[in-house]
C-alpha cells in the first residue's frame, strides 16, 4: 500500500514537473527569455502564509543557518526541476521488489 501511495505521488510530481515545463517554455516564446518559475515563487503566489511559517518554524526552533543553507537554496531552484526529481525518487523508492530467481529465500 506505501509503495502504491509513493509510486502515485510521484506521477503527480512529475506530471506537475511537465506542466511547469510547458508554463515555462510558454512564457520563453512569449517574452523572448527564459526565466523558470521558482519554487520559492511558486510557494508564495499558492500560499504564502505557510512559506513565512515555515521559516519561523526553522529559524526558531532548528537554526537560521539551516534556513541559509539548506532550505533556501532549493527555494531558488526551478520548479520543473525540484518536482521532477522528487518524483523520480518517489517513483524508485516505491517500485515493486523484483521476483527471486531461483531458490525462495524468505
Amino acid at each position: 500500500m506505501i509503495r502504491f501511495f509513493l509510486r502515485s505521488l510521484g506521477l503527480v510530481l512529475l506530471a506537475l514537473a511537465f506542466i511547469f515545463v510547458i508554463y515555462d517554455g510558454m512564457r520563453l516564446i512569449a517574452d523572448r527569455k527564459f526565466f523558470p518559475t521558482k519554487v520559492g515563487q511558486f510557494w508564495s503566489d499558492v500560499h504564502a502564509n505557510s512559506l513565512d511559517g515555515l521559516r519561523s518554524a526553522v529559524e526558531n526552533h532548528i537554526s537560521p543557518g539551516v534556513w541559509a543553507l539548506a532550505v533556501q537554496p532549493v527555494l531558488e531552484q526551478p520548479t520543473a526541476l525540484v518536482f521532477g526529481v522528487l518524483g523520480v525518487i518517489l517513483i524508485v523508492f516505491g517500485r515493486k521488489k523484483k521476483p527471486l530467481i531461483g531458490y525462495a529465500r524468505d
